[in-house]
C-alpha cells in the first residue's frame, strides 16, 4: 500500500471508530487500540507533511494561539426564539399556528440544551469554518478551538457541495464537575456553570486550552444545504444523524396540546442527561410552512422555547455544619431534612458565608425555602420565620479551624475566614500539588492524581513526607511501577536544590507567589534570615506591601509552620538563596512584558530584570518606564504607544543586560 492511501485508511478508521465512541456512545476497540493507530497516523503525517489535510484527525489539537478572533458574516442568521413560560402562552402559540398555518401542521419537541450557539460550515463533505452565533448576522471565527471538539465530525460522508449546520457547544456536568475540582485544588475561582465554562472555553485564543477543557456539541439544525431536497425538520435532522453529526433528540406531535407529553418528560428527566437544558423548543416540522411563516425582527414565527419554572420547596434545618475546602475557606453547609427538588434529592445547601448567614437571619431549626440556582446548585433562598421554633439562637462561625483548630483569619474583602496552618489535612492535596507544582519546587512526575494515590494509602500527609519516601513503597501504587517510582524519587531528590526562591513560593503563604518569593530571596540570604525578620524589614522592601508582611510573619509564627520547616530541614531541603543580584542598572525602572518571546520565557524575563534592581509589572501606566513586546503583542502595546511609552525588542532588551 502506498503511503497516501495507507494515512487514507488509517483516517477512515479514526473517523469511524471516533463516531462510535463520541457520537453513537458504542465504543468499537479500546483506548488503547485508538491511540496506536493515532500515533501511527501522526508519524506518518509527521514524515510526509505535504499530506497532512485540515480535516485529519491529528489536526484536532493544534495550530497557533490568536491574538483575536476574526468576524464571520452569517449566511444564514442566527436566529433566537421567543421564550414561554407558561402552558397558557404556548397554547396562543398554537393558535396562532392554527390561525396562520391552513390545514394539518406538525410539531417537533427537542431539548433546549445551555450551551453556546454555533454555524458549522462545510464544503464537499470537510470542516471548513466555524463561527460563534454573535448577534445573529455576525460572529466570530473560532474554527481552530471547535476542531478540538471530539464529538464533531471533520469530514462527513455522502455530503453536499455545501452545507451549513447549527449546533450547540457545550460541556457535560461530568467535565465540569471534574474542572472545578481541579480548580479548588489549585486555588483558582470555581466557574459558575457549564455554559459559562463552555462560552470562555471556545474563546480561548489558544486552541489547546481549549482542547483541555473536552467540550461536546449537540447538532439542532440545517442552515442551508446545495442539495435542498428536504421537506420537514425531522428529515434534516435524522440526515445529520446519517451524516455523523451528534444530533438532538426529537418527538413529533399533531397538537401543541400533546406536545405537552413531552416537555414534562424533559422536565422531569433533564437531571439525567449529560448536559444542562434550560427549556424545551417547539418547532413547525414543515420546511415550507416555515419559510411561509418567516421570522419577526428578532425571532422566527414558527418556534417557541418553553422555559421551566425553577422549582422551589420548603424544608427544615437540622444541623449547620462547617466545611474547610482545599484551599482553606471555612464554608459553611445547611444541612436539611430531605427534599427532592428539581429532579435531585436535597438534603444540604451552602451558606457561602456569615454575612450571608446573618442577611438570612438563618438558625437551626428553621424552616427555609430551597431551589437549585442554575438548576444546578441548591441554595436557600429565604427563611420562614412564621415557622421558627423558639428558644433558636443566631449562628456564628468559629475563630479556630474544625479540622485541625489552627487560628483562621478573615480574607481582605471581609467574606471569607480561612484556617492559618499549612499542614491542615482539608488543604492536604492542594498544599502538596502546589509544593510539587512547576513554579515551586517543580517536581517532574508529581502530578494531582500521583498526589492523591499517595494521600490515600497513607504515603504522604504533608509536603515534608515527600522527602522520606522510598522507591520500593511508591512502586507499589497504582499505574506506577518501578521505572516511573525510580524517575519520582529522583525528582523528588533533585528538587532539595531549587533554591530559596522556589521554596518560598512552595510553602503557600499568602500573596507569596513566584514574583514575591523571588523579590524575597534576593533581600535575604537564606530561609532564617527570612524568618526572623519583623514586618517593618519587611515592608521596607520594594513590592512587599504592609499586608503581605503580615502574611508572612504570621505564616512563620505558627507552630505548624515550624514543624513543617524543621521536617524539611531534616530532609536537607537547601534554604540559601540562589538569587544574584548582578548590578542596579535597571533600579526605578519598571517594564511590562507582553507578547511571545522568543529567547526567554516571561518569567526568566523578569527574573533578569529584578536582578539589576527593575521591577517587572503586569500592566502599563504612565509610571512605565518600558514595554518589551514579543510576537502578537496585544492591547498592551497599543496603550503604550498611545502613552509614548518607550517600545524595545527582544534584541534591545538583550543589549541591555550584557
Amino acid at each position: 500500500m502506498d503511503i497516501q492511501k495507507e494515512i487514507s485508511e488509517l483516517r477512515r478508521k479514526l473517523n469511524y471508530y471516533g463516531r462510535l465512541y463520541y457520537v453513537e456512545d458504542a465504543p468499537a476497540i479500546s483506548d488503547y487500540e485508538y491511540d496506536l493507530l493515532m500515533q501511527k497516523l501522526k508519524a506518518l503525517e509527521a514524515e510526509h507533511p505535504e499530506l497532512i489535510t485540515p480535516d485529519s484527525p491529528t489536526q484536532r489539537i493544534g495550530g497557533q494561539a490568536l491574538s483575536k478572533f476574526e468576524p464571520v458574516h452569517h449566511q444564514v442568521p442566527l436566529e433566537s426564539l421567543t421564550d414561554v413560560f407558561s402552558y397558557d402562552e404556548l397554547f396562543a402559540f398554537g393558535e396562532r399556528m392554527d390561525s396562520l398555518i391552513p390545514g394539518e401542521h406538525i410539531y417537533t419537541v427537542e431539548p433546549k440544551i445551555d450551551g453556546l450557539s454555533m454555524a458549522l460550515e462545510y464544503e464537499n463533505g470537510v470542516f471548513v469554518r466555524g463561527a460563534t452565533r454573535g448577534d445573529g448576522v455576525t460572529g466570530e471565527d473560532v474554527t481552530d478551538n471547535l476542531r478540538t471538539v471530539r464529538s464533531l465530525p471533520l469530514r462527513i460522508e455522502n455530503a453536499p457541495e455545501r452545507l451549513i449546520v447549527r449546533g450547540e457547544v457545550y460541556m457535560s456536568k461530568a467535565v465540569f464537575n471534574e474542572l472545578n475540582k481541579q480548580r479548588e485544588i489549585n486555588g483558582e475561582k470555581l466557574l459558575a456553570n457549564p455554559r459559562n465554562a463552555a462560552a470562555g472555553s471556545i474563546r480561548q485564543l489558544d486552541p489547546k486550552v481549549a482542547a483541555s477543557r473536552k467540550l461536546d456539541i449537540i447538532c439542532f439544525n440545517m442552515q442551508y444545504s446545495s442539495d435542498d431536497i428536504y421537506t420537514s425538520h425531522a428529515q434534516t435532522l435524522d440526515a445529520m444523524r446519517a451524516m455523523g453529526f451528534p444530533t438532538v433528540a426529537y418527538v413529533k406531535y399533531n397538537n401543541i396540546h400533546d406536545c405537552v407529553e413531552r416537555i414534562q418528560w424533559l422536565g422531569e428527566h433533564r437531571d439525567e442527561l449529560p448536559y444542562d437544558m434550560d427549556g424545551a423548543v417547539i418547532k413547525i416540522d414543515s420546511l415550507a410552512q416555515r419559510t411561509a411563516l418567516g421570522s419577526t425582527a428578532k425571532a422566527p414565527r414558527w418556534a417557541v422555547a418553553f422555559k421551566y419554572p425553577p422549582e422551589k420547596k420548603e424544608s427544615k434545618v437540622v444541623d449547620i455544619v462547617i466545611q474547610v475546602g482545599r484551599t482553606g475557606v471555612l464554608t459553611p453547609k445547611v444541612i436539611v431534612e430531605p427534599v427532592r427538588l428539581a429532579g435531585t434529592t436535597v438534603s444540604a445547601a451552602t451558606l457561602h458565608n456569615q454575612d450571608n448567614i446573618n442577611r438570612l437571619d438563618l438558625r437551626i431549626g428553621d424552616t427555609v425555602v430551597l431551589q437549585k440556582a442554575g438548576e444546578i446548585i441548591p441554595e436557600v433562598l429565604s427563611v420562614n420565620k412564621s415557622r421558627r421554633p423558639e428558644g433558636t439562637l443566631p449562628f456564628i462561625m468559629p475563630d479556630t479551624c474544625p479540622e485541625c483548630g489552627s487560628p483562621v483569619v478573615r480574607d481582605e474583602d471581609g467574606a471569607a475566614l480561612r484556617c492559618t496552618s499549612p499542614e491542615c489535612p482539608a488543604q492536604r492535596l492542594r498544599n502538596i500539588a502546589h509544593f510539587a507544582s512547576r513554579e515551586a519546587m517543580d517536581i517532574e512526575g508529581l502530578g494531582i492524581s500521583v498526589c492523591e494515590s499517595l494521600i490515600n494509602n497513607g504515603l504522604v500527609s504533608s509536603a515534608a513526607d515527600l522527602y522520606y519516601l522510598d522507591a520500593d513503597r511508591v512502586a507499589g501504587l497504582d499505574r506506577m511501577g518501578d521505572k516511573s517510582a525510580a524517575n519520582l524519587i529522583a525528582s523528588i531528590e533533585h528538587s532539595k536544590s531549587a533554591g530559596l526562591a522556589r521554596l518560598l513560593c512552595a510553602l503557600g503563604i499568602r500573596q507569596v507567589g513566584q514574583k514575591a518569593a523571588r523579590v524575597l530571596a534576593a533581600r535575604f540570604e537564606n530561609l532564617d534570615a527570612l524568618m526572623s525578620a519583623q514586618v517593618d524589614d519587611l515592608t521596607a522592601i520594594p513590592d512587599i506591601g504592609a499586608v503581605t508582611a503580615g502574611f508572612i510573619t504570621e505564616w512563620f509564627s505558627l507552630p505548624q509552620s515550624r514543624h513543617l520547616i524543621g521536617r524539611l530541614r531534616e530532609a536537607g531541603v537547601d534554604f540559601s538563596s540562589h538569587e544574584e543580584k548582578k548590578d542596579d542598572r535597571f533600579a526605578g525602572l519598571t517594564f511590562v512584558l507582553t507578547g511571545t518571546l522568543s529567547e526567554f520565557t516571561r518569567d526568566e524575563a523578569s527574573a533578569i530584570i529584578e536582578s539589576y534592581g527593575g521591577k517587572a509589572s503586569s500592566s502599563v501606566s504612565k509610571k512605565t518606564s518600558y514595554v518589551l513586546a514579543g510576537e502578537n503583542a496585544g492591547s498592551k502595546l497599543t496603550k503604550a504607544e498611545n502613552l509614548g511609552i518607550k517600545i524595545i525588542s527582544e534584541a534591545d532588551f538583550a543589549e541591555m543586560i550584557k
